[in-house]
């Protein structure tokens, strides 16, 4: 479980995450939508410790977090534009991951094999693709099967064949139980993914439930249509 209290983060005069509250249940996939500068990876990176927040209160699992950063070891983070050593090669990053963390991965060669990394092992990370650097973010993200999953737009820069074999690891993890987070602009791909949803502006959650509650009230039949009529809503 993730539990926000009252999450407030601040860049000079600009208040990103205004107050915020929130819990997410153990096991539910959730997307994360708003239009850019509304605060998603913010929060994303808050919960993992990457920002610090001004004040407000997080809970993983539980543990609250007060500078002890041993709950990472529960979470998997897929950023949008992950930054890598230019001059390191692919396998010698996967391992010093794994020395890193003193883990055992679990699904290491699985999304080697599934993501078709094989030939991109022995390059340096400074000559690959973006669609090959995503999927290297997402091997390391899910190797060492945590329970907590974040991915920051996952499919962005990838290919067709690889955006599929990415949504069918998405589906495995989800029957597997892990809680995870996956911010987006294509809300096809959510709607293929999560079943609930969270729409930030300005720092705040404007909806949080289901995915077919927010269809139903707003009229729509199309997540598109339904956050594009909340993002019209005039400001109380």
């Amino acid at each position: 479980m993730i539990r926000i209290n009252n999450l407030k983060k601040a860049f000079g005069p600009h208040q990103v995450l205004n107050g915020m509250d929130l819990t997410i249940p153990a096991g539910q996939a959730t997307g994360v939508v708003g239009p850019n500068g509304a605060g998603k990876t913010t929060l994303i990176k808050t919960i993992l410790g990457l920002v610090k927040s001004d004040s407000g209160d997080i809970y993983i699992n539980d543990t609250h977090l007060n500078g002890n950063y041993d709950y990472r070891r529960q979470i998997g983070y897929m950023p949008q534009q992950a930054r890598y050593p230019e001059q390191m090669i692919v396998s010698e990053l996967l391992n010093f991951i794994e020395d890193l963390r003193g883990d055992e991965p679990v699904y290491k060669q699985d999304l080697i094999k599934e993501f078709n990394l094989e030939p991109e092992l022995h390059k340096q990370l400074r000559v690959l693709s973006g669609g090959n650097k995503q999927k290297v973010g997402a091997t390391l993200a899910m190797m060492f099967n945590p329970s907590i999953l974040f991915f920051d737009e996952p499919t962005a820069g990838l290919d067709p064949r690889s955006s599929f074999i990415f949504k069918d690891r998405i589906q495995k993890e989800k029957e597997a139980g892990k809680t995870m987070l996956i911010t987006s602009h294509i809300m096809s791909e959510l709607e293929q993914l999560v079943e609930h949803v969270i729409f930030i502006l300005e720092g705040e959650i404007k909806y949080y439930g289901r995915i077919d509650e927010l269809l139903k009230v707003n009229r729509q039949e199309r997540l598109e249509g339904a956050i594009a009529k909340l993002m019209e809503e005039p400001a109380p």
